[in-house]
């Protein structure tokens, strides 16, 4: 299974704090940027670096600094937007997408109404984010998206997977490593995360 678990003691606190239905909207929107700025720091653990001159207060001396390579954020509505502000705060220059999905209640298909990515997406490694990855069809469409403006290099980071689903995102993209907090194993009769967050949008923006 192409999937990558951060299963560090801290993020996995967090998201225990995430599945507690006494967390309200305040602390619960806190607790997904500050797990998402945890996760951003292995998620990017592959970036390249190279060799510079800098003038330190004790001189010029030669050190290590980001290569250069760009990136993209792309959330997928709404619940994804939660985990923007985190991603940024520790990757400030990257550049913001959206992909504007939802799943059928009764087919438990992906429907994507509204897509908006940079102009340079082909150039650019892709993060797309979404907090709950369950049946797969909404992750493989938000793919599909990116791949068909032309990206090349595409990473998906969730908090939770339900592991059947991430099988079904490596089977359709096998070139895309899902990146998450914590995985499940199965759905609930409406194919729904019975270990998850409940409606995750709702959670974050106090709507209902």
């Amino acid at each position: 299974m192409n999937c990558f678990v951060m299963n560090h003691p801290l993020i996995t606190h967090k998201v225990s704090l995430l599945k507690d239905k006494h967390t309200g909207s305040k602390d619960f929107k806190a607790t997904v940027k500050e797990i998402s700025m945890l996760m951003c720091y292995e998620l990017t653990r592959d970036l390249p670096l190279r060799q510079a001159t800098i003038e330190s207060p004790m001189g010029l001396i030669k050190t290590d600094i980001m290569a250069g390579r760009i990136m993209a954020f792309v959330p997928v509505l709404r619940g994804g937007l939660g985990m923007l502000d985190g991603l940024l705060e520790v990757m400030p220059n990257a550049k913001v997408g959206h992909i504007g999905a939802y799943r059928d209640p009764k087919t438990q298909k992906a429907v994507v109404y509204y897509c908006k990515l940079p102009d340079d997406i082909e150039d650019r490694e892709v993060i797309i984010c979404d907090p709950m990855l369950a049946t797969g069809a909404l992750a493989i469409d938000a793919i599909d998206e990116v791949k068909k403006a032309g990206c090349t290099n595409v990473k998906f980071l969730t908090l939770i997977a339900n592991k059947q689903g991430v099988e079904r995102v490596n089977k359709a993209h096998p070139d895309v490593t899902v990146y998450c907090a914590s995985t499940v194993d199965g759905l609930d009769e409406n194919g729904y995360i019975a270990e998850g967050f409940g409606d995750i949008g709702e959670r974050l923006f106090g709507t209902k």
